[in-house]
Order: structure tokens, then sequence, then C-alpha cells
């Protein structure tokens, strides 16, 4: 199953343990070759990726798997501050809406920003997976 070789490294935020742990496991299922990190809430991850950049900006992560509705710090204010900290001035990261919600309006609004590439309805599977990296695929 696996389409491509490269490297590739996954910030995956979501306030749901269970979830995050399924998620992992079908990831590294669909990709052999992943590196993956996983944050509870979006100030977590926006702590995490401030880190990353300051130290090594070429570690960022490729792409970010972000639930809109979580504690602290939800989807969207994390978008928010990921634009306002401008963590990915080279434009590494490649961000999707990974959400249960099935609102018109939420998914019209991860539209709206230029930052997401996407948005995933959940439960994550196999195949939403190879579809979502096979589409960013440059090879």
């Amino acid at each position: 199953m696996e389409f491509n070789s490269r490297s590739v490294s996954i910030l995956l935020v979501d306030d749901d343990e269970i979830n995050n742990f399924i998620s992992i496991k079908l990831i590294k299922k669909a990709l052999m070759n992943t590196e993956i990190m996983a944050c509870l809430n979006g100030k977590f991850a926006i702590d995490r990726l401030v880190e990353i950049q300051k130290e090594d900006p070429e570690k960022l992560p490729d792409y970010i798997l972000l639930d809109i509705n979580m504690p602290i710090m939800n989807g969207w204010e994390f978008l928010d501050e990921f634009k306002r900290l401008n963590i990915d001035p080279a434009g590494k990261c490649k961000i999707f809406i990974i959400s249960s919600s099935v609102f018109s309006n939420d998914i019209n609004k991860a539209r709206s920003y230029p930052l997401v590439k996407d948005f995933i309805s959940k439960p994550l599977n196999v195949e939403k997976i190879v579809d979502l990296f096979k589409v960013e695929d440059p090879a």
C-alpha cells in the first residue's frame, strides 16, 4: 500500500487521545516512513511549532492534521495564531482540517483559510489517508 518512500513528518492536533492512537496506527499503516507528533490542543501545538521553528525551520512538519473542536485553543484559533506568528514563512506545512463536524459552515470556514488545503471528515481510514498524501505527493 505504500506509494512513496520519502520520510514524511506529521503533526496531529486533536484532543481525543483514543482518536489520536487510532489515527497514528492508520497513518503508519498507510505510510511506512512517517514521524508523527501528537498534541492534545492547539496551544500545545503552537508552542511546539514555535520551538521547532526557532531550532530548525527545516524540521517543521510536512503536514498538520488539525481538529476544530478542542479545549484551550481550538482549530480556528490555532490557524489564526499560526498565521499571526508567521511560523512557516516558507510554506512547508500543509494543513488539513480533520473533523467530525458535518456543518457546512465549518467546511466553508475551513476552505476560507488559505493555509488549509482541505477538510477531511472523521473517522480517518487507510483509504482517506492514502488519498490525502497521494494528492500531495510531488513524484
